[in-house]
């Protein structure tokens, strides 16, 4: 039977982190603790969030809901709008009244960074602006639900805590793309804006081509709640394994054990024996969260999404994307594609495999202290650890087979075709969708490229065509290797141009264009109408190229 009474859905209240887990123990009892401060132990900070002044729903997740088991009817409950809007004193039976934010380190491709701590510690980094409110067990799985934008925490490092409407747009709208994608992702349940409440932030004037911003605009603030497994990240056992390198408090090594084996219970019980010696977890961990994550960033690749900001912060421990910030996905295909201004070639598009093994380096930098002294544990931990960019190189091979319909990876083949992707100035999703129709001629590729082509260019596509096609003939039947092609292929991509005028309308309180976009979404493999396709499938107009806030952003907020 469906959820459809907030009653009903607070039963449904299970903490496992509040309950295994060691609270701050500077920490207020009654979560009232907004001001940026140090925490220095412990795995959370109890905090309540500041609800928004006269919050509207803009919209809601009709696929999670139905997931979760939640009825439509929900989103009409003044309690529930009431918690997912940050008013947490509804919270009632064995709900909590109050949520908690986490603290995590960062580093930047190994390196570790104090510097963004204004204590110069490193111990006033973490959830600035998300906190959780609720974890319960909906259908046996457990969920945990974040508010993004709900207001200061100790780590908010004397920002607001508030969130914008046009970022929260983003981030609701992407992770349900994502997640239709077949992508692992964290999910996006509702999405409430402010009737009353304005902040100010740093964004690009109309038809800018600045780099960085070049105005300050007022803009609503809103809160998002986002869904998943759980929201630990790599971040997290880094900052405790630091401390237990630096003997910052007698508890580090059982704080840093702690989360490692809540990690295991929450993200990777259903593959981990609980009845094996910790030691063995801990290593079978390191293999399984390897798995994950580099056919994570694999499919990121497939279908074109670049994080951007592929911190260890950033990197969920569950291996699934987390964080939809300066995120864009690839339209000109372009190795180096990069929309975050403060990203650099480091987060580019090509170098996220590269990203993902430097997480992974602090991943398994974290776990080493935990087998301390069993040598062929750590021998075993370091193989796996070593293994990582074969790894990665045999995801990344399996994707470019799905990809062309092969049977293997055929590497002249596909160097060939990005170099003709590069010459051609195509666009990564239309030429790959047309691909899946197994075109025979070059001319049915042509409205994939930015450019016109040439008489030699067209040569060399046609030598690449034949080629292929007859690795194709040797795989089977033709039409069953284009419907394979066309499950891995999207017809469709988010294309920042066309999206972008819906977060001005919702900010307007014209919210249809927005669940328009939520609509298409849904179903990004299939074909849309042709009267639709002609106007979401297509190359990027002249004028949108170097453009402020669409094809480059600062990061979002």
């Amino acid at each position: 039977m469906l959820i459809s009474t907030f009653e009903d859905f607070a039963a449904r209240a299970d903490y496992s982190l509040l309950d295994g887990l060691q609270p701050d123990p500077q920490a207020t009892v009654d979560g009232d603790d907004h001001r940026p401060r140090q925490v220095l132990s412990g795995h959370y900070v109890p905090v309540t969030p500041t609800p928004l002044p006269q919050p509207q729903l803009v919209a809601h997740s009709s696929s999670l809901f139905a997931d979760l088991g939640l009825s439509e009817v929900l989103v009409q409950d003044d309690s529930f709008r009431r918690l997912f809007s940050g008013d947490i004193r509804v919270a009632t039976g064995p709900m909590r009244p109050y949520g908690w934010a986490t603290g995590y380190a960062l580093s930047i491709y190994g390196s570790e960074f104090i510097q963004q701590c204004p204590f110069g510690t490193g111990n006033g980094y973490g959830d600035g602006r998300a906190l959780s409110v609720f974890e319960g067990v909906f259908d046996h799985q457990r969920w945990e639900m974040q508010l993004k934008g709900g207001g200061p925490t100790p780590y908010c490092r004397g920002a607001d805590g508030r969130a914008v409407l046009r970022s929260s747009v983003r981030e609701f709208l992407a992770q349900e793309f994502m997640h239709a994608l077949g992508v692992p992702t964290s999910r996006s349940l509702t999405l409430f804006v402010s009737s009353s409440e304005t902040v100010r932030r740093p964004w690009y004037s109309p038809q800018s081509s600045s780099f960085d911003p070049d105005i300050l605009v007022d803009e609503p603030t809103a809160i998002t709640t986002r869904v998943a497994p759980s929201f630990l990240r790599v971040g997290q056992l880094e900052l405790f394994a630091r401390r237990v390198r630096s003997q910052a408090h007698p508890a580090a090594w059982a704080e840093l054990r702690m989360i490692v084996e809540h990690l295991i219970e929450r993200n990777y019980r259903s593959e981990i024996d609980p009845g094996l010696d910790f030691s063995e977890q801990v290593v079978q961990l390191a293999a399984l969260f390897r798995g994950r994550l580099t056919a994570l960033v694999a499919d990121w690749l497939r279908v074109g999404y670049c994080q951007g900001n592929f911190n260890s912060d950033n990197c969920a421990a569950g291996g699934f994307t987390l964080d939809y910030g300066p995120f864009g996905f690839c339209e000109l295909f372009d190795l180096r594609f990069q929309p975050w201004t403060g990203g650099g070639e480091h987060f580019c598009f090509f170098n996220q495999p590269a990203a993902a093994e430097a997480n992974f380096e602090m991943f398994w930098k974290a776990l080493r202290p935990l087998l301390e002294g069993n040598t062929q544990a750590l021998e075993r931990l370091d193989q796996i650890h070593d293994g990582f960019a074969a790894v990665m190189q045999q995801q990344v091979e399996a994707m470019w087979a799905r990809k062309l319909g092969l049977n293997g990876y055929d590497a002249v083949l596909v160097n060939d075709l990005l170099q003709l992707l590069i010459r051609s100035k195509a666009d990564y999703t239309i030429l790959f969708r047309r691909l899946s129709q197994l075109p025979s001629e070059p001319a049915e590729l042509h409205d994939s490229f930015y450019l016109p082509s040439s008489d030699d260019l067209d040569g060399q596509w046609r030598g690449w065509l034949d080629r292929w096609r007859r690795q194709l003939m040797a795989t089977g039947e033709l039409e069953t290797v284009a419907a394979a092609m066309r499950q891995v292929n999207p017809a469709i991509t988010w294309r920042e141009w066309l999206v972008a005028p819906a977060y001005r309308q919702a900010a307007q309180g014209d919210h249809g264009p927005l669940h328009d976009w939520q609509a298409l979404f849904r179903h990004p493999y299939e074909a849309p109408p042709a009267a639709v396709a002609a106007q979401v499938d297509r190359r990027r107009p002249r004028e949108f190229f170097n453009a402020g806030g669409i094809s480059h952003y600062s990061c979002s907020s």
